[in-house]
């Protein structure tokens, strides 16, 4: 019997990962971002969703295609003019990404600017454990943190 589970696991037939796996891995299910309206306290939470499912799904797309697939879900407000100008910049090869990531930054710069780091700040200094575990409280806090501009001693101070 091990002889024969050992011949479907090397043919890719069965046991762990069995014929979902086979050779490109595990299907795994990704969760797809929100679409992002250009709200400043959301590019946070949207570029994460992105930078996830651009690692665990398009990895083996080319930059454009990544980049275009971000903008898909940029949609409404502010964001639509934006992104129609990134769209026609390029198309005219007046600007090319080196990596998802570049866009992804120039997206955090465009709508985050600094309220995003105000709108941390502000989180993290109104945060209280009430009725949660410390572990909890800890997880929020740092994601509060985060991009809150807080560092060492003030951080600490914070947390206190």
């Amino acid at each position: 019997m091990q002889v024969q589970i050992q011949a479907l696991l090397a043919a890719g037939g069965g046991g762990v990962g069995g014929a979902e796996r086979g050779t490109t891995g595990p299907k795994v299910e990704v969760a797809t971002p929100a679409i992002f309206n250009g709200e400043a306290g959301k590019v946070g939470g949207f570029i994460t969703a992105c930078k996830l499912f651009l690692r665990m799904k398009l990895r083996g797309a080319t930059v454009e295609e990544q980049v275009q697939w971000v903008l898909s879900y940029v949609q409404g407000g502010s964001a639509d003019v934006w992104k129609e100008n990134v769209m026609e910049e390029m198309e005219s090869g007046e600007v090319e990404y080196e990596s998802a990531e570049e866009f992804l930054t120039s997206l955090k710069k465009e709508f985050g600017g600094g309220e995003e780091e105000s709108i941390k700040a502000a989180e993290l200094r109104k945060l209280e454990q009430g009725g949660r575990t410390m572990e909890e409280f800890v997880q929020e806090f740092k994601w509060a943190a985060r991009e809150s501009g807080y560092e060492g001693r003030p951080l600490v101070e914070e947390f206190k």
